[in-house]
């Protein structure tokens, strides 16, 4: 049986019941939609423009040129980008629900400089593995939110207070990370500086693949959480009145929010910029409509791909780093941010 009450689509049958709000999952579409759009973008775009048809050959492999440039070159790192965009969206939505404050993301609160000085260090301890497995950006992010819990007296309800100490955090570890890169070897660290700016240049299935099983990972640990999620995005005196002990519930969301965003770290390197822009565009879409993970992953991975493609096209045949794409956006859309901030945060 289906009813619909206040613009929500109701389906029942038996002990089974699934609720539908037709605006929220029209704006899931549509973020959907935008980052199908980038993808198509990314594969026809770059030093040889493909045509539509040109594309479809490739994919298909009836012309084997036109099926190495695509399915060799561009296809895994599009696959990489989209799932980097998703990880570093996905956590700074979480982290943002968290501190009630839209300034807060992986870039600001160290979390990142956590991940790339963890793979900086894994030079110094094996320089045959010239960037590291993919798990020790992971590691370092998780390090870095042990760091900050253990100086802000464990996960609180005051958010600016995580937010200052994670800012000092983050100086530090990119103190210590530009230490690690003057003591290695010069091929090592031209390697190692290169990653850090943030680039998708020769990323592909092979750190792609683990990376994104992780993220499912992840993403299936965060379902049972979602319930008591968005009673937090409702604030934290709501979640109380409405039962919710949160404590252990921060302190989980705090953790998978790290580990995606080291698993972005560990494909592409810090990409500023994508992991407090797509949040803030998701929710100003949604509105009061939920907590929107799944749009704000795509919304992310849509920022990387139009990042990483406008870095290849720009001043082809010099390729930019999406990084410095990702940068040269983060500054304004910062400063937009703090002159729209509502009053009171």
């Amino acid at each position: 049986m289906t009813s619909m009450s206040n613009a929500v689509w109701v389906w029942r049958h038996r002990a089974l019941s699934l609720r539908l709000q037709p605006r929220r999952l029209g704006l899931h579409l549509a973020c959907l939609a935008l980052a199908l759009a980038a993808t198509l973008l990314a594969l026809l775009l770059g030093d040889t423009r493909l045509s539509p048809a040109e594309l479809w050959s490739g994919l298909t492999g009836a012309d084997p040129m036109l099926a190495f440039l695509v399915q060799e070159l561009r296809l895994p790192r599009v696959a990489a980008g989209a799932l980097v965009g998703a990880a570093l969206g996905g956590s700074g939505l979480l982290l943002q629900t968290l501190a009630r404050n839209r300034l807060a993301s992986p870039d600001l609160l160290g979390i990142s400089d956590g991940a790339i000085l963890a793979m900086g260090l894994s030079l110094l301890w094996s320089a045959e593995a010239m960037l590291g497995p993919w798990w020790q950006a992971l590691l370092g992010a998780l390090v870095s939110v042990g760091v900050i819990l253990a100086a802000a007296g464990g996960v609180g309800r005051q958010g600016y207070r995580v937010l200052i100490i994670g800012l000092g955090l983050a100086s530090l570890l990119r103190a210590l990370f530009d230490l690690v890169l003057a003591t290695l070897p010069v091929m090592h660290s031209a390697a190692i500086y290169s990653f850090s700016v943030g680039s998708l240049l020769g990323r592909g299935y092979a750190v792609a693949l683990p990376a994104g099983a992780a993220l499912g990972l992840l993403l299936l640990v965060l379902v049972p959480l979602s319930r008591g999620l968005g009673l937090l995005a409702l604030g934290e005196d709501m979640a109380r009145v409405l039962g919710l002990r949160s404590g252990a519930l921060r302190l989980a969301v705090l953790l998978i929010a790290a580990a995606l965003a080291g698993i972005g770290v560990s494909v592409a390197g810090p990409l500023g910029f994508v992991a407090i822009a797509a949040p803030i565009l998701t929710r100003a879409l949604f509105g009061g409509l939920g907590l929107p993970m799944a749009a704000a992953m795509a919304m992310g991975a849509s920022l990387v791909l139009a990042a990483d493609t406008l870095g290849r096209v720009w001043l082809a045949p010099v390729e930019l780093p999406a990084g410095v794409i990702t940068g040269m956006l983060g500054g304004p859309f910062l400063l937009w941010v703090l002159l729209r901030r509502p009053q009171g945060e």
